[in-house]
């Protein structure tokens, strides 16, 4: 198709300049409401490791982080959520507030709110998580330890050591208190 400009007629009012200054008026907002979501931003950042990225050492942030490469080493991102992605290939330790897992881990998942293996999701290591989350058909050797730090702490506080029980008998006799000397007895009147 091709426009042509209309010849000068000056009875007629331009009809170009009209509908240009609704759409430039429409499209001035949305500069602003794309700066909203920046200044949100940080707050939803999160890092990728892409799938060509082999990574051998520690790693450690203050973001979120989605692996779809390979890591060998530790990954420290307490405070923050960790995702092992379809692609990704960890032979380290994990740790983060939550971690989930869609790819294979070799290594130990310490995540301090939830651990999630997704059904594509692999982990030969142990899971140590107030909540842990194992969907069907996810694979998964190693053992949960689903213990928080607070009911740990009140066990061993609340569990005495108590004496050994016999199975058949009665409990043994508790401890005689040691034998005062006998000046002390004789001092108070007590004959022997």
């Amino acid at each position: 198709m091709v426009w042509k400009k209309p010849e000068n007629d000056p009875t007629q009012p331009e009809p170009a300049s009209t509908p240009q200054r609704p759409s430039y008026t429409t499209a001035s907002p949305a500069p602003a409401a794309a700066a909203a979501p920046a200044a949100a931003a940080p707050r939803g950042e999160r890092a990728t490791i892409g799938p060509s990225i082999f990574i051998k050492g520690d790693l450690a942030g203050e973001e979120d982080l989605v692996i779809e490469g390979r890591v060998e080493g530790r990954v420290d991102l307490r405070q923050h959520s960790l995702v092992i992605g379809k692609n990704g290939r960890v032979k380290a330790d994990l740790v983060g507030r939550v971690v989930t897992v869609e790819g294979e881990v070799d290594g130990n998942v310490f995540a301090e709110e939830q651990a999630v293996v997704r059904k594509s999701g692999t982990v030969r290591g142990n899971i140590s998580s107030p909540r842990v989350t194992l969907e069907d058909g996810s694979r998964f050797k190693g053992s949960i330890d689903m213990e928080g730090k607070e009911p740990a702490r009140v066990q061993t506080a609340a569990a005495a050591p108590q004496p050994p029980r016999r199975e058949n008998g009665p409990a043994p006799a508790a401890p005689r208190p040691a034998q005062e000397p006998a000046a002390s007895k004789a001092a108070a009147g007590v004959t022997a």
